[in-house]
């Protein structure tokens, strides 16, 4: 018999999957059928018209090709917006949004499928979508990226199950939106390399995603955070598997990533979510435990108490979490995580509220924080919690102020009370080791730094500060390992634009100007007015035999901070006043050129 030859050609693949559909069937396998198969029509309808064919339709999942990319993607916009107005027409347990994938490749055409890496990559890269949006390989983005008036999100490179090469996926839902957050774009933009994942060899991290407010009541947002926090801080108390700062993990308060873009990009392994739904009265609590690496879901729980049992309610959650990662994490640390002394439900409340306004930033808002903080004080005034939160106010207040003496005495009042009342509480430690910096004793915070770490390997601030604690003391490796590693645990920290300024301080140390000019670069890119960091590049510059970049960046610095005395650099507490003294000779060289 002679062989059949099938000719290899250029096409466009489109790979559709139902989000929900499994959930759905278990719970009502008609409803998921039905409602499956309506908006299977609606994406069949869209490709006849557009002249595509449709096969390897399995399950929830559909396939269409394509011989033009841009019928390819205009399509994918029409059928996504027509299921978004189907699905506004369900209730919302019915809703079934599809991810879609796109790539563009040589394939295979035969009567039983259309065969070939194109097919396999936009299954792959469908997994990457957001609900009701659209995720390309850069093969198609590259034809389409000018052919249409949408804003699309680089995720980076991925190495895909069976593709031997990495593929770069760019996502953006269906109304054609940017879906990465601000501090996610910052990162893209300081950073020449793509991953920001777990270096390999790393302990598998966990990461805790803000719960979703299914309540209807914008009030009860607080009560999400404050369920999710309790949550993280429990599990970052286990000693075993590193936990993303809050701050880096509750940039993904909305549902547009899936869970394998998410750990990626939090260099996470493990993704916890859930959502609240119910009333003030009443509380709903969905979560679940999900691997990334494979998007499989390990654990799923409900949740239902009155509001007066949610502080039970969130310790019970956060046990069963860890139980399901026993072979990762000790057994007695689970027992000694979630079973702290409960505060009273009134005092919880006005801390979680205070968190919140805390997170924002604000003067308005820091103002609102001190007064939740201050009424749960006057209720219970021997609180850990309470304590430690007033004690963090008050040290935000005291860097702000250039080490205001003041406000440090009641920081360590605060911390102090806070490390009797719980000595495995890591804050207290932590904080009365900013305390020492700012007190010009960095050798003394070294060791309440450590003890912070060692309760809690994973609290990033604690590894900010034993870096920067390091780096006065002159031990400038470890102060850029230290400082490196509370990056890598919290990739998206707000205060990034610091530690990269001490890196850069450390780099300026060691005389490494060329790493001391990247440093600084990168914390500028986040924080264009953080003072520190310009000028330790403006001296680097300098040193380097750049003199027309080093006056520019002098020229920038005086323009950006008029106020600026000499005395802010004389008074950091250095082991060495020389470092103090070089720093100055450096910037003065700079303004010189």
């Amino acid at each position: 018999m002679l062989e059949q030859h099938h000719p290899r050609q250029i096409a466009t693949v489109v790979s559709a999957d139902a989000v929900g559909f499994s959930k759905l069937m278990h719970a009502d396998d008609r409803a998921a059928l039905r409602l499956f198969d309506e908006r299977r029509a609606l994406i069949v309808e869209a490709v006849d018209r557009a002249g595509g064919n449709i096969f390897g339709a399995a399950g929830d999942s559909i396939m269409a090709v394509f011989g033009n990319p841009i019928i390819a993607l205009r399509t994918v916009l029409q059928f996504q917006e027509a299921i978004a107005k189907a699905n506004a027409g369900v209730e919302p347990h019915q809703v079934m949004p599809f991810r879609t994938g796109i790539n563009s490749g040589p394939v295979v055409i035969r009567s039983d499928g259309v065969f070939g890496d194109a097919v396999n990559i936009a299954a792959r890269v469908q997994e990457f979508s957001p609900y009701g949006g659209v995720a390309l390989a850069e093969t198609a983005y590259s034809q389409l990226k000018e052919q249409f008036e949408l804003h699309f999100t680089d995720l980076g490179p991925f190495q895909l199950k069976n593709i031997s090469v990495p593929v770069r996926v760019f996502v953006s839902d269906r109304l054609g939106r940017s879906l990465a957050p601000n501090a996610l774009m910052d990162m893209r933009a300081s950073h020449a390399g793509p991953s920001v994942s777990a270096a390999e060899g790393d302990l598998p991290a966990l990461a805790v995603l803000p719960f979703q407010n299914l309540t209807g009541d914008p009030a009860l947002a607080y009560l999400c955070d404050g369920i999710a926090d309790d949550v993280l801080l429990g599990l970052a108390n286990t000693r075993s598997v590193p936990v993303i700062a809050r701050d880096s993990s509750f940039q993904f308060r909305e549902p547009s990533f899936t869970t394998a873009t998410v750990g990626h990009l939090l260099g996470a392994r493990y993704i916890v979510s859930g959502s609240v739904s119910g009333d003030p009265r009443r509380i709903i609590l969905n979560a679940s435990l999900a691997d990334s690496s494979n998007s499989r879901v390990i654990w799923a729980g409900r949740f239902e108490r009155d509001l007066e049992e949610v502080q039970r309610l969130q310790r019970e959650l956060g046990g069963e979490i860890v139980t399901r990662l026993e072979r990762e994490v000790d057994r007695v640390e689970q027992i000694r995580t979630f079973q702290v002394p409960p505060e009273a439900l009134s005092t919880w409340q006005l801390l979680r509220r205070g968190r919140w306004h805390m997170q924002r930033r604000s003067s308005e808002d820091t103002a609102k924080a001190f007064a939740y903080f201050k009424q749960a004080y006057d209720e219970d005034p021997n609180s850990s919690a309470v304590l430690n939160e007033l004690a963090w106010w008050h040290l935000w207040k005291a860097w702000l102020n250039f080490a205001d003496r003041d406000e440090l005495k009641i920081v360590a009042n605060y911390a102090r009370r806070s490390s009797l009342m719980d000595s495995l509480d890591a804050r207290s430690y932590c904080y009365l080791g900013f305390v020492e910096i700012l007190e010009a004793r960095p050798q003394s915070a070294i060791d309440l730094f450590r003890q912070a770490i060692d309760i809690n390997p994973s609290f990033s601030l604690a590894r900010t500060g034993l870096g920067s604690a390091n780096g006065l003391l002159l031990e400038t490796r470890e102060a850029i390992l230290q400082l490196k590693e509370g990056m890598r645990l919290s990739p998206f920290e707000a205060y990034l634009f610091h530690n990269l300024g001490e890196v850069a301080a450390a780099y300026t140390v060691d005389g490494n100007w060329p790493a001391a000019i990247e440093a600084a670069d990168r914390s500028l890119s986040l924080a264009p007015n953080y003072f520190y960091a310009s000028y330790l590049k403006a001296g680097a510059l300098a040193r380097s035999g750049r003199p027309d970049e080093a006056r520019q960046e002098v020229e920038l610095f005086r323009a950006r901070h008029p106020e600026f005395e000499r005395k802010w650099i004389e008074w950091i507490p250095f082991r060495d006043k020389s470092v103090n003294e070089g720093m100055i000779e450096n910037f003065e060289l700079a303004a010189r050129s």
